[in-house]
């Protein structure tokens, strides 16, 4: 083995200098010991005096080994050398030996470090240690405590009653605990047991200690985000103290450490442009040095995702250098990564395919998914490695009892090609369904769909096996919330549940169950319900009414951050509230003072949902429109997936021309024109058959379809379905640049758009423009004929500028034969009616 250099007594803990130092004098033993720089010399006392050996000797060599391995980077360390070695087989059976005179902060020490040297947790000095930690646990110092936890933790015993026993020990004894880490320890170790009244009291103590402890130790920090993660409660207060004390002392993370917490922010939907920003700078220091597969893919899988393309090339190139080496997670985590940034590099892939294929037996049902739904979002081709994924997923599944696990394989097999298993998956899911949760049925229920729109024979036979399957789901999804009492875990349920999930029958249980409810509504879990009311896209008046009574009373208790995932629903769903004026105020009163610690984007989409119920705060639009912010605003959505920041882009664009429309006051200067032609001209312009038929009937109506454009633009950038022009007789008026049909290679028609200077010819006095929008089933809530808060902003923006406005609706392409005669009686009577009733 390798010596350390410069290795000597000062680099041991505190307990074993003060035993130095309290012995040495009297021990030879200890004094050899304490002279050993390298863990050969040490085994050579050990050998030497294995007959003189007392229990602090054995807790000093111990420690002693671990200590010289965690002096060296990970990739050097000897720990498998260290446990194949005779005289390390000599301190284990001498520890087990003289476990009943240790001292209990001994005990708990040679506990951990045996741990920290990859003693098997079935090994019987380990389960002797622990036995033994479980007599003594009421006796021991709250650092001893919190130690041991960490050992249970380890072993994977974090809900098992020795650690509840600690969480009840915490609960007792938590005023004494004068120490952050001991805290912030103790609460990642226990969160998977603590009670809300334990969660608040922790939550309490730890704020008080990161406010006056050393801010350079940000361990604690992680550890009280990594609680708030566990526990599931975005405490934002905490969060934000935390975040500041890492926010200091990022220059000083690896990346594995930065990969984690921007995992659990991501998480927790805590979203920290400054961090990320100063991770992202942070990620690219470390790019040279971090050469080996280990950190190399701590860093890719961080940085890419935030990196710029000729960041993201270089990571790639060297990733391609390294593929060879790496594990079968590191691997996994590449995968990922590479899907999540839509890599192209064909290379790399069939590398990374290589290694998955290489270790694919040594994956866990949950990292099968994770591969198998990379490489379905890659589109990545490789018979065989999928075969052999469908087999593995398969085996796991017919052994499978637990409800999460043969979610997850369903889902796997899902989206693997189309063999003969699904007996085995339908057996299978029918055996645990009564199990699952709500968000675990859905999970099923997009399966088993996905297999019926794949499979022709269910067109022929209604009540096959795709049948029952999909109708016992739902009875049991119907039996759950029936039997729903709770509303917090019910919100949690259905937090995680996607697709189409709200059908009909469903939908109408859902709303009565929350109903049901209603009086468990409170400020904790009001934005929950908000969010999921969004999703649901229905309006539901009584639970509308509700959520803003309780903003309205509790307004000083929700967080400003909670303030637009809340009001969302009654913007983009258009409900105005009997309180609809107070709720709007005392929410923008709420978040005014806090508009400066507003992630950019955020305060963007907030902007955005308050001008969709005409609502223009001042202070918040001249904050957006500022030259500072908007600076900020591109530097964030420089480390933001492309998704965000197109989706971002487009409310920022949609608020400028609100707030020009509506607010000319504000002088905010109209600064997307760039933008919208960019947008314009990435536009297909392919007109469907629908809409051809329309214009035809446009055309016939108004006398010919020299009298009517399709797809027009407006000033501002709306895109008009169909737009005429009247006299002020109410005679239409012809285009005399009307535009230009073409036939694409594929037999597609399009319309040529012209400039929006050049389409938009003056009126005559009198005349007026019509726009005629035909809404589908998007721009109205489910299952009703109420229009959506995006419907009207348009509508309103066309009317000021002076359009009018006539909307059709509810129209869609599969219904459009059907209703072909409908719509043509529609179309008469508007051209009769264009002023007297202009909405329809």
């Amino acid at each position: 083995m390798k010596p350390l250099n410069g290795t000597d007594s000062s680099h041991l803990p505190l307990s074993l200098r003060l035993l130095h130092r309290g012995t040495v004098n009297q021990d030879q033993v200890l004094k050899q010991l304490r002279v050993c720089s390298v863990e050969e010399q040490v085994f050579d006392v050990v050998g030497r005096n294995k007959a003189k050996l007392t229990v602090n000797h054995v807790s000093l060599a111990v420690e002693m080994l671990w200590q010289f391995q965690k002096e060296r980077p990970e990739l050097l360390r000897t720990v498998e050398l260290i446990k194949s070695h005779p005289q390390f087989l000599t301190l284990r059976v001498l520890a087990e030996n003289k476990i009943a005179v240790m001292e209990d902060f001994m005990l708990v020490d040679i506990l951990y470090t045996f741990l920290r040297l990859n003693v098997d947790p079935h090994d019987s000095l380990v389960q002797q240690l622990v036995s033994e930690a479980w007599l003594r646990l009421d006796k021991f110092p709250m650092a001893s405590l919190s130690k041991f936890a960490i050992c249970l933790k380890d072993q994977h015993l974090k809900r098992s009653p020795l650690m509840g026993r600690i969480a009840s020990i915490v609960d007792q004894k938590l005023s004494s605990i004068d120490d952050a880490r001991v805290l912030s320890v103790l609460m990642m170790c226990i969160s998977f047991l603590v009670s809300p009244r334990l969660r608040d009291a922790l939550i309490n103590k730890a704020s008080h200690f990161l406010d006056t402890m050393d801010p350079s130790d940000y361990n604690n920090a992680r550890r009280v985000v990594q609680f708030l993660h566990y526990v599931k409660y975005n405490y934002q207060p905490l969060l934000e103290k935390c975040n500041q004390i890492l926010l200091r002392n990022i220059s000083k993370m690896d990346a594995k450490t930065i990969r984690v917490l921007i995992g659990l922010y991501e998480f927790m939907q805590f979203n920290q442009c400054t961090f990320r920003l100063a991770a992202k700078r942070r990620l690219i220091e470390l790019t040279d040095s971090s050469t080996d597969p280990i950190s190399f893919t701590k860093l890719f899988v961080t940085l890419a995702p935030m990196a710029s393309l000729e960041t993201r090339e270089r990571l790639e190139n060297t990733a391609l250098l390294l593929a060879d080496e790496l594990s079968a997670l590191e691997a996994m985590e590449m995968a990922e990564t590479l899907a999540e940034i839509q890599s192209r590099n064909l290379s790399l892939l069939n590398k990374i395919g290589s290694v998955i294929q290489k270790n694919i037996h040594v994956y866990k049902p949950m990292e099968l998914f994770k591969i198998t739904q990379a490489l379905y979002l890659l589109h990545y081709k490789n018979p065989k490695l999928i075969t052999t994924l469908r087999n593995i997923s398969i085996n796991f599944l017919q052994r499978s009892v637990l409800p999460y696990e043969v979610t997850m394989l369903t889902r796997v097999l899902s989206m693997l090609p189309c063999a003969r298993f699904k007996d085995i998956v339908m057996s299978r899911v029918d055996a645990v369904a009564t199990q699952c949760n709500l968000g675990e049925l859905s999970i099923i229920s997009l399966a088993v769909a996905k297999w019926v729109r794949n499979d022709p024979s269910y067109c022929h036979n209604t009540l096959n096996k795709y049948g029952r399957l999909l109708q016992t789901l739902n009875r049991c999804r119907h039996k759950r919330l029936q039997k729903a009492d709770k509303l917090d875990l019910m919100l949690k349920e259905l937090k995680f549940s996607s697709g189409d999930w709200f059908e009909e029958k469903l939908l109408e249980e859902t709303i009565v169950t929350l109903q049901r409810m209603m009086d468990q509504i409170n400020w904790t879990n009001v934005k929950d319900l908000a969010v999921l009311l969004t999703r649901m896209n229905h309006l539901c008046p009584p639970l509308m009414d509700r959520i803003s009574s309780v903003v309205i009373q509790d307004i000083d208790k929700i967080h400003h951050s909670a303030i637009y995932p809340t009001l969302r629903p009654f913007s983009l769903l258009n409900y105005d509230s009997p309180q609809a004026d107070q709720l709007y105020k005392a929410c923008i009163q709420r978040f005014t003072p806090h508009i400066s610690s507003f992630e950019p984007y955020m305060l963007v989409m907030l902007g955005h949902s308050l001008a969709l119920a005409d609502y223009f705060p001042e202070v918040l639009i001249k904050e957006i429109f500022s030259i500072n912010f908007l600076g900020k605003l591109d530097s964030q959505l420089e480390t933001e997936p492309d998704a965000i920041n197109m989706w971002v882009r487009k409310r920022l664009m949609e608020l400028n021309r609100a707030v020009c429309l509506e607010c000319p006051e504000f002088q905010v200067p109209w600064f997307h024109e760039h933008y919208c032609q960019k947008l314009l001209k990435k536009g297909n312009g392919m007109v469907s058959p629908v809409y051809q038929q329309i214009h035809q009937m446009l055309g016939e109506v108004l006398g010919g379809s020299h009298f009517v454009r399709i797809g027009a633009v407006s000033p501002y950038f709306y895109t008009i379905d169909f737009e005429c022009k009247l006299d002020k007789h109410l005679q239409p008026l012809p285009y005399s640049d009307q535009a230009t049909l073409h036939i694409s290679d594929t037999k597609k028609l399009y319309w040529e758009r012209k400039s929006v200077e050049h389409s938009r010819e003056d009126l005559p006095p009198g005349a007026q423009r019509v726009a005629v929008d035909f809404l589908d089933s998007k721009c109205f809530c489910r299952h009703s004929h109420h229009m959506k808060g995006y419907t009207l902003i348009r509508k309103r923006h066309l009317e000021i500028l002076g359009y009018r406005v006539v909307q059709v609706g509810n129209v869609n392409e599969a219904d459009f034969t059907r209703h072909h005669i409908y719509l043509n009686m529609r179309l008469n009577i508007i051209s009769v009616f264009f002023i007297a009733d202009p909405t329809f």
